[in-house]
């Protein structure tokens, strides 16, 4: 919800009561799309949620829904978001919102029991909202709504692969690929968190060099983006799960941070 408020407002600076409805309307259908896509995703894994510890309390593994319930549910609200979308937005944004759907539930799910890189490949739904904030706002896709795309592909690498490490056993239970499982020092799990931190400074920087930001985003980017390196290389060093446990909300700051970043730089 975040991302697409901030996707539309960096393309869109709400500077009507026309501009701010669509918004409402765009947050309203990606909240329903969401909805869907996360209940869909419990739907298809409730076998393997009964095997991991932080999952087995969930509605479907503890039998607190049915099957039908929960698919009934994740359905209407996946093709009710995305109808929305396309009546009270736009049908470029109602695209990404199926686009988001198909590829987290049809490609990225099914690809966590087979592969470490479904990480990478889960990465791209978990990116595709800001763009779908930005089409909401009317404007077309180009180089500055790739680059906010880029920013949220880059970031999740390092939060996701902390979480992975923070239940390795949890997954390697449940049979799921993840990088962490087979990374007994964790060498590669924490040194690709680390690469993707180290990726994300000069990204988190573009934005300047395309005008949407000025140099309160620009020196408010580089030392978040140097902090955040550092959580990296400290979890790097020690491979724990403590150190995991700081590089997951290192993370869970950064991303608002630079958002709200960016917001408050435009609106100067």
């Amino acid at each position: 919800m975040a991302t697409v408020a901030a996707g539309f407002y960096m393309a869109e600076p709400l500077s009507s009561a026309a501009s701010w409805l669509v918004l409402v309307h765009a947050m309203i259908g990606s909240a329903f799309v969401a909805g869907g896509t996360n209940a869909l995703n419990q739907v298809a894994e409730r076998d393997l949620d009964a095997l991991m510890r932080r999952t087995s309390n969930r509605p479907l593994p503890s039998g607190r829904l049915s099957f039908l319930e929960a698919a009934s549910f994740a359905w209407f609200g996946g093709v009710a978001g995305i109808a929305y979308l396309a009546v009270f937005v736009n049908v470029t944004t109602a695209v990404i919102a199926v686009a988001t759907l198909v590829s987290y539930v049809f490609v990225y799910t099914p690809l966590k029991t087979r592969t470490p890189l479904a990480t990478l490949v889960g990465a791209v739904p978990g990116a595709l909202p800001i763009l779908g904030g930005w089409t909401a706002a009317g404007v077309g896709i180009d180089a500055r709504a790739m680059v906010l795309f880029g920013i949220m592909f880059l970031w999740q690498i390092p939060h996701f692969l902390a979480l992975a490490w923070m239940y390795r056993e949890d997954y390697a239970r449940a049979g799921m690929r993840m990088l962490s499982v087979d990374d007994d020092e964790g060498r590669s799990t924490f040194g690709q968190a680390f690469v993707n931190t180290v990726a994300l400074l000069p990204i988190s920087l573009v934005p300047t060099v395309l005008g949407m930001s000025g140099a309160i985003y620009f020196f408010g980017a580089l030392l978040l983006s140097g902090w955040f390196i550092g959580a990296s290389w400290v979890a790097a060093r020690q491979r724990t799960v403590a150190g995991a446990r700081k590089l997951f909300l290192a993370s869970l700051i950064y991303l608002p941070a630079l958002l709200l970043l960016m917001a408050v730089d435009r609106l100067a």
